[in-house]
This record gives C-alpha cells, structure tokens and sequence, in this order.
C-alpha cells in the first residue's frame, strides 16, 4: 500500500506539474499596459482558468482590484476586494468570469477596468 500511495503522489505532482505549464501569460494592455479604454483588449483572445495576467503600471496613478460583477458595473470596489498595488502584478484566472477595475477615482469609469472569462 505503501508503495501504491507513493506511486499515487509522484503521478499527481507530475499531473500538476504537467498542467500549470500550459498556462500562458498575458500582459494586460499588451505594450501600452493596464491604463484607460483597455476594456475591449480581452476581445479575441481565449483564456483558461489557471492563465496568468500581468497587469503594469505606473503604481502612483494606478492599482488593480479583484472585484466581483456588480462591483464592476457600478465601479464601486468593496472595503474586501483584494488590491493589487505593485505596478506589476501577476494575477491567475479562475474559472468563469473575472473582474478587474481601477479603484484610483474615476479610473473605472473612464474605461480602466475589464471582464474576462476563463474555461
């Protein structure tokens, strides 16, 4: 049993292994970077859970929130929604849909935000 079970968790690591190097990474904005207007960067691209986003920025004028759907449409970032102030932060998709806005004033509702979702 012992062996089996050993067995059974060299295989998993190799699986997950295996797996997350399929992941692709994507730099939100492609050159021009997270700023304004980069809601409709998402179009045409595909994404799966477990695909990385990079997210760059200048973090004096900028930061990333994770927010949920109604945050995103209202542009009105919860005190809990986790907040990304690096200037280069790497954000892995979930699976389904995934929310990112500006919480700097006014930057959400200029366009800096966008929706991606990840099969």
């Amino acid at each position: 049993m012992g062996r089996e079970r050993g067995s059974a968790m060299i295989w998993l690591t190799l699986m997950l292994c295996f797996q997350s190097s399929f992941a692709a990474t994507f730099m939100v904005g492609d050159a021009s970077g997270w700023g304004f207007s980069v809601n409709n960067w998402p179009k045409g691209k595909t994404f799966k859970a477990g695909d990385v986003l990079e997210f760059t920025y200048n973090r004096a004028n900028h930061d990333v929130a994770v927010v949920d759907k109604e945050a995103y449409e209202s542009c009105k970032i919860p005190q809990e929604a986790p907040v990304f102030e690096t200037g280069d932060d790497l954000i892995p998709l979930k699976k389904g849909d995934n929310y990112f806005v500006c919480g700097f004033p006014g930057h959400c509702e200029g366009g800096m935000k966008i929706a991606i979702t990840a099969t």
